[in-house]
């Protein structure tokens, strides 16, 4: 059924992501500036120079993901449809049904899905604790959200893990997932793919910790996300998340298999106002680096209040 009612708008959707898609790489993908060229003089940053990526061994040559993810075709979205579905019926298996999840505020994680203003990019971050973050925590959304396409999240993957074959790379590409290569800083093509997706007003997630925190220790969040933020045409809305108990569905030991009965929660914290604050940045024609470091370390103590509170909720559930 939601693959025939996705088949209904498929056509036309495709042609207007398709095209917007386009409009955004023309406009984005451009060597690295402090800010991308907008119809509103509201959100132009002047362009400054900035250091190319970091170059490192790639190993598997993840280049043609790039290009697809850039430009999706329409076998694109009809494969990455059928993948999406799939992997979301089986998120939501496991973590509704398997295990005791309690999810706390999921309507403002919903209403920003579906209600949010035409072309208003949705930025979510959360910690990072297993290899089963995502997708399982999306499995708490309704069948509507989590198994569409057009709705759920562009997340970016590690692409020594998720992408080191064809066929890892194409599962995951269909998935909506970003190979990310740590290491690399924050102008790899990666980063400049989710300011394309936001200034189509898209849902990206990102873990800002940048990898699994198997220690569980107060990390300092990395950069990216402040310049994914800053540099988008439109300011996102930005929406933390903490949750407990995900390295319990899926341990970070051998042999990796997945637990059933185990305690989770998830706490949707209240989204994060930096619309004045990143306008006067703006404004104030800050440096790229220096604005970017800011605004991470704004999302760095809205996690450090919303951890204890969360940490609290899941200590008090049987």
């Amino acid at each position: 059924m939601l693959l025939s009612v996705a088949g209904l708008n498929l056509c036309g959707r495709m042609r207007l992501l398709n095209r917007g898609s386009c409009i955004a790489l023309a406009r984005i993908q451009k060597p690295c500036t402090a800010g991308y060229p907008t119809s509103s003089k509201k959100f132009h940053v002047q362009p400054q120079p900035q250091p190319q990526p970091q170059q490192l061994a790639m190993g598997y040559n993840i280049e043609w993901i790039f290009q697809r993810l850039r430009c999706p075709s329409g076998l694109w979205y009809i494969a990455s449809q059928i993948a999406i579905t799939a992997v979301g019926l089986f998120a939501k298996f496991v973590l509704v049904f398997l295990n005791r999840t309690v999810v706390y505020n999921r309507e403002r994680l919903i209403n920003l899905i579906a209600k949010r203003p035409a072309g208003v990019p949705l930025v979510t971050v959360s910690n990072h604790q297993s290899c089963f973050d995502d997708p399982g925590l999306w499995g708490v959304l309704p069948v509507r959200y989590v198994c569409n396409t057009f709705k759920i999240r562009w997340s970016m993957a590690a692409h020594d893990i998720c992408f080191t074959n064809k066929y890892h790379s194409t599962f995951f590409m269909y998935g909506k997932c970003i190979p990310v290569v740590r290491g690399s800083g924050v102008y790899q093509d990666a980063v400049n793919l989710c300011i394309q997706k936001c200034a189509l007003g898209h849902w990206v997630h990102v873990f800002p910790e940048g990898k699994v925190n198997m220690t569980k220790e107060e990390m300092r969040l990395k950069w990216g996300v402040g310049r994914i933020i800053y540099e988008s045409p439109r300011i996102p809305i930005i929406l933390p998340m903490w949750h407990e108990g995900m390295d319990e569905v899926l341990p970070n030991t051998e042999p990796y298999v997945l637990k059933w009965g185990k305690k989770v929660t998830l706490n949707i914290g209240q989204p994060i106002d930096l619309q004045d604050f990143i306008q006067d940045l703006k404004d104030r024609k800050v440096p790229e680096p220096e604005a970017r470091k800011l605004i991470t370390d704004k999302i760095q103590d809205v996690f450090h209040h919303l951890r204890k509170e969360t940490e609290e909720l899941h200590k008090k559930r049987l």
